[in-house]
């Protein structure tokens, strides 16, 4: 029985890790020098913000966004049209026994922060933290214990 069964539902591994973050600064650097044959991908700043590698490492889910948002489809379309040719570029730069297949999904990270930020920012919210502010005493902790029984 293989000693990382008793790690199933705990997250990635340490290995996984490591893979994702290799592939994720050298699909960037790809990107970034223009390496590809695909026009659409060289006109385009697209960042490469998490890779993140299945168990068997035969799978890399690769979250990329276009410079400022505009324009994802077409780079969605032009990323996976030129898989190939990128995972070929991965795998002379990577020394792995197999290169991950790629795939690519819209990094919607900074849409969620964005709406975080908004959310925050209401006035509702606002009051409500400040109307939480003025009902804790002063010196006492909301899990202060001590006087407790």
């Amino acid at each position: 029985m293989a000693a990382n069964n008793s790690f199933r539902g705990s997250g990635p591994s340490q290995r996984q890790l490591r893979v994702g973050e290799l592939i994720r600064r050298t699909l960037s650097e790809i990107l970034q020098r223009g390496e590809v044959r695909n026009d659409t991908l060289r006109a385009m700043s697209i960042t490469v913000g998490e890779v993140r590698v299945s168990p068997d490492l035969h799978y890399a889910t690769v979250y990329v966004l276009p410079l400022g948002g505009k324009d994802a489809d077409e780079a969605m379309v032009a990323l996976n049209r030129s898989k190939g040719e990128l995972r070929h570029h991965i795998g002379k730069a990577i020394k792995l026994r197999f290169v991950p297949e790629l795939r690519f999904m819209l990094d919607e990270t900074f849409d969620r922060m964005e709406a975080m930020r908004r959310l925050l920012a209401d006035e509702r919210v606002q009051r409500d933290i400040a109307k939480r502010d003025d009902d804790d005493e002063p010196g006492e902790s909301p899990d202060d214990d001590s006087d407790r029984g």
